[in-house]
Parts: structure tokens; sequence; C-alpha cells
């Protein structure tokens, strides 16, 4: 068993119902996880612990414990002073290694930058995982009034966002209706402007048009344009989207916007298919070298 796997299990608490050990060790991984994800989300502002419990629905002292493992293996830390909890050091650092295999943030992040400064308001990438997509960068224009958007580590059912929109719609329909079945209750729960059938609406929108549109569904007045990034192989990984008040995103500039967003998606994809290509040509090269040498 892993050091922060025995960290996490570690003795269970008289208040806990018995379960045998496999189980037990395996649902305390997936609550440790859970909690860590909740912490990631709000890590710029931290997290209390009277919050971390209200969303994971468990009970505080199992919260307390598994906070406490976590903090432990470096993957959160607890700010001495407000007492909030953030990412830890440890996290970072997984970041960090699991940038070089889903490294998508390193080739788009001058194209959010380059979004941000055309067009004056906040660029954002989104990337997808699972059925929720996660804001991974978010850069601010020099419009002054923003709307209220995506903050970085942020993660929203696919369908939530304009971004978010523009992944759902690239699915294929089969898919789109797994998504919608498994978020429903989430929908439901945290976004009551949101539905299903309305998702439906905005998918069949999406394809006709070719870019995604939020229109306040979140936040009243906000508004929000996305367009899809496709990996090597063709599937829907992430988006582009920019994000602004209602009144700057009219007919006449969503044009404007849209090619933007459609230039640097294609310039993404492109990049990610020659980062593949280049891999394959470092492999081909490794292994000539091997042949020759063994010859």
């Amino acid at each position: 068993m892993s050091k922060i796997a025995k960290l996490i299990t570690g003795p269970m608490n008289e208040s806990d119902a018995p379960i045998p050990i496999e189980r037990d060790g395996a649902q305390s991984i997936d609550r440790a996880m859970n909690v860590l994800m909740l912490v990631s989300a709000h890590s710029r502002v931290g997290m209390p612990l009277r919050e971390i419990v209200t969303q994971s629905g468990l009970k505080q002292p199992t919260v307390h414990r598994l906070l406490g493992a976590l903090v432990r293996a470096g993957m959160v830390e607890q700010d001495p002073d407000s007492k909030r909890y953030h990412l830890g050091c440890e996290s970072y650092v997984l970041g960090t290694l699991a940038a070089e295999r889903f490294g998508i943030h390193s080739v788009a992040v001058g194209s959010v930058v380059r979004l941000a400064n055309a067009s004056e308001d906040t660029a954002f990438l989104t990337v997808r995982r699972g059925d929720y997509g996660v804001c991974v960068h978010r850069e601010e224009g020099t419009y002054p009034v923003r709307a209220q958007v995506l903050s970085v580590g942020d993660r929203h059912p696919l369908g939530v966002g304009a971004g978010a929109i523009a992944i759902l719609s690239a699915l294929e329909d089969a898919e789109v209706e797994q998504v919608l079945a498994a978020c429903e209750p989430s929908y439901r729960e945290h976004y009551p402007a949101i539905s299903s059938e309305k998702l439906r609406e905005l998918v069949k929108e999406t394809r006709e048009r070719g870019y995604a549109t939020h229109r306040g569904l979140v936040h009243p007045g906000s508004w929000g344009l996305g367009i899809v990034i496709r990996n090597e192989v063709g599937e829907p990984c992430a988006a582009l989207s920019i994000g602004a008040i209602e009144n700057r995103l009219g007919e006449d500039r969503q044009g404007k916007l849209v090619r933007l967003l459609q230039n640097e998606a294609r310039a993404v994809e492109a990049r990610l298919r020659q980062r593949i290509d280049e891999r394959r040509t470092e492999a081909a090269s490794g292994l000539s070298s091997t042949g020759r040498r063994s010859g």
C-alpha cells in the first residue's frame, strides 16, 4: 500500500460503520480525492473546513481526518492565519509531472493570451475531465468591466459555460446523452437555469453555428463564446472561450470574436499534432540508435 493510501485509510473511527478492509481503503481514497478536488476548485481563496464538510456531504470528523492525511502527504496545506485549505506543494509537483503527458496548457496558453489582448475581454482555456470541464487558464483583457466568469480551478459539468457547451456539442449523440444523464442532478441542484432539455437545444444550435454561445445561464448578464479543441486523434479535449458582459457580445461583435477563437483553436490543434509528430520522430530515432548499437 502506498504512503498516501496508508495515511488516508488509517485506523477507523469508532463511529464509522464496519466495512471490509479492501472496500474501506478504496472508499477512503475515493473520499480523499473528492475532498482534494473540492480544495483544488477553491485553492486561490482557500476553503474553510465547514464548507468542505457541506459540499462533500461527509461528517466533519471524517473530513478532518482526510484533510490531515492530505496535509501530511503535502497535497493540501492549511493557512495558519485564515485556517483555510489550499493545494499543497506536492499537488504542484504532480501537476508539473502530469503536464508532460496532458500538457495542452503549455501548447494553448499563448492563444489564450492573444485572445484576451485582441478582444480586450477575458479569455479561458477549459479542458475536459470526464463529464466535467475544468478551467486551467484565465487571461484578463483591458476592458474595465468584467463579467462574473470562471476562475482557474473551477470545475463544472459539461454544458455549464461557453467552453463546456462547445465540448459537449462536439461529442457523439450517445455520449451527449450519457453526460446529460450523469449530470442532471447537478444541473438541478446548482444551475437552475440549465436542464438537459435546454442543453439539447444548445448542442443543436452550437453544431449549426459552429460555435457555442452562453447567454447568462449561470450569472445574468455574463455571456460567453466558445470553440472546441480536438486532440491529435480528433477527440474533443478542450475549448477556448471569451467571456464578457452582455452588451459586449451582441451579434455585430460576435462574428469578429468567433473568427479569433476559430483561428486560435486551429492553431492549438496544429501544435498538438506537431508535438505528436516530434515525439514519434524522437521515438523512431531512439529505436534506430538502439538497433545500430545492438548490431
